[in-house]
């Protein structure tokens, strides 16, 4: 058995295995998409496959929609190459539910799947024929936070995205130039309405994306690259609309053990690969069943009966407070704060140290004592329940396979959003932050965690992160066992607003936090020590 338009003509094989396929015709709505696109999407990993790819399935099974979705990828051609092209950009999703059962479906409405490299002609006129399209009504993406920024901590511009605002719109190689270049292209073609949606867990993910694509916009008018009709017609959101979303699946990397169990029931060639920019990624995704997003209802050229998919159309102050519910009180602080947590504890799956009863207690403490009272309920989902779902149910599910080092990738870019909202909310009530004891207790672990040294002594490997060797370079004098090498290390990192949104010293926590780390470093054991004395 074969996952592509092929091997699934033998319907008998994939339902002996208990795989659903899809009942349209993939490879013919591939066609049909390629021809008249409707929907791209940026950002082409495992959360845009099993999230989005299987909204897109429900509509295509409903018979509500008749296109499938441009895939676009700006960072790492390897998915295409390894992933997307050998499997005809089909995908297989798992399901693990909490009961230990599991679900196996075929999504096939990821119908074309592109490389947005400028330097190749071939890819880049086939992005602009998608993007000058008359009827092409969307482009969303899950590109991290990383991908929307465009400074670094010194506020700087990053190298490429220097390069791209110099060279304008036809030499472009970051995600915001490239979005840019396409709007670019169909302004010229006659300016035709359009939405982008960001799907990523960023607070106010759409002024995010909006700002970022304006700021690119009036440098190239500023250099000559494009002219004032450019500037009004992005600017304009009748025209150019950025819906706010507010998005929630958890997606761990695909398990090897999946992969196994899949060959095992003959599906051919499932194994995960590492690609050359580290993205671990495989023919399949594995992830909870449980899936929430709330999309702002803006869409100047139309889109598809989103709704009749689970996805919740709102109105953008709901979804601004559905994302803050989630991504500042009810789920991304407790990840933040558990996860550096448990590597240094020893625990390789998240789920697993849910149970420690120490870190059970830090969740308690981020989530429901620090971060649901200043949480504003959206109305559409209520913050409490949200929340008991989170920590009871999803968390603790064991057969997600979900791993303590994953939730520990690029947390530099997130912190900001995930503590600094609630802690921005604390001042604003009382003046002063300096009640909080988990999310200080979660900013130290972190940075403790930066060391590389679990509990034991023992060295790991840490995950990837773009201001990792910016840290650690700054924490290099500090020796565990020693804290009097300890000394004002971290003054430059607490006070960083580019970091946490707010300085810490200001909000009553800098002081706090240094004496947490202070007492993560005494020495093997003291992680523990410290979690028992901060959490008693």
């Amino acid at each position: 058995m074969k996952l592509n338009y092929q091997g699934l003509k033998d319907t008998a094989a994939w339902a002996k295995a208990g795989i659903e396929l899809p009942p349209y015709d993939a490879e013919a709505l591939a066609r049909a998409t390629v021809a008249d696109p409707r929907w791209a999407h940026f950002g082409i990993g495992n959360i845009f496959r099993i999230f989005v790819g299987s909204i897109a399935d429900r509509l295509l099974r409903a018979g509500l929609m008749d296109r499938g979705i441009t895939c676009v990828e700006t960072f790492d051609y390897d998915v295409v190459d390894k992933i997307y092209t050998p499997y005809d950009n089909l995908a297989l999703a798992v399901i693990l539910n909490a009961d230990g059962s599991v679900d196996r479906r075929v999504l096939g409405p990821l119908s074309e799947a592109i490389k947005a490299q400028s330097a190749d002609p071939e890819a880049w006129a086939r992005m602009k024929a998608v993007f000058t399209h008359p009827g092409f009504q969307m482009a969303t993406f899950t590109i991290t936070e990383k991908g929307y920024a465009l400074r670094n901590a010194d506020g700087r511009y990053f190298g490429y995205v220097q390069a791209d605002m110099d060279n304008g719109p036809e030499k472009v190689t970051g995600a915001m130039g490239i979005v840019t270049a396409m709007l670019y292209a169909r302004y010229k073609a006659g300016g035709y309405p359009l939405a982008l949606v960001s799907m990523d867990n960023v607070a106010r993910n759409g002024e995010k994306l909006r700002s970022s694509v304006m700021e690119t916009a009036m440098v190239w008018k500023e250099l000559g690259h494009v002219d004032e009709g450019f500037v009004a017609y992005v600017s304009d959101e009748k025209r150019v609309s950025f819906p706010w979303t507010m998005i929630d699946k958890i997606t761990p990397r695909p398990s090897v053990d999946i992969a196994n169990a899949l060959e095992a029931d003959g599906v051919e060639a499932m194994q995960p690969v590492i690609t050359s920019k580290h993205t671990y990624i495989a023919p399949f995704v594995n992830a909870e069943g449980p899936q929430y997003l709330v999309v702002e209802d803006s869409f100047p050229n139309g889109r598809p009966p989103l709704e009749q998919a689970g996805v919740f159309m709102a109105d953008r102050l709901t979804v601004n407070r559905s994302e803050r519910m989630k991504v500042t009180a009810c789920l991304n602080p407790i990840h933040t704060a558990l996860g550096p947590y448990d590597v240094m504890l020893g625990y390789e799956l998240f789920a697993d140290g849910m149970s420690d009863s120490e870190l059970s207690r830090l969740a308690d403490r981020v989530g429901y004592q620090e971060g649901l009272p200043v949480v504003e309920d959206p109305g559409i989902l209520s913050p409490k329940a949200f929340i008991d779902e989170v920590i009871h149910e999803r968390f603790p599910n064991k057969y997600l396979g979900d791993t303590s080092q994953r939730i520990c990738v690029d947390i530099s870019q997130g912190v900001a959003f995930r503590f600094g909202e609630t802690i921005k909310a604390y001042m604003a009530k009382n003046g002063t932050a300096d009640n909080l004891v988990g999310i200080p207790l979660a900013i130290a672990g972190w940075l403790r965690y930066l060391l590389a040294v679990d509990d034991r002594g023992e060295a790991y490997t840490l995950a990837p992160d773009p201001m990792a060797a910016e840290l650690t370079e700054q924490l290099k004098t500090v020796e565990l066992g020693r804290p009097e090498t300890f000394t004002d290390q971290l003054k430059p990192v607490l006070a960083n607003v580019n970091i946490w949104g707010v300085d810490l010293y200001a909000a009553g926590l800098g002081e706090k936090v240094e004496a947490i780390f202070r007492d993560l470093i005494a020495g093997p054991g003291a992680v523990r020590k410290t979690l028992k004395k901060y959490l008693a």
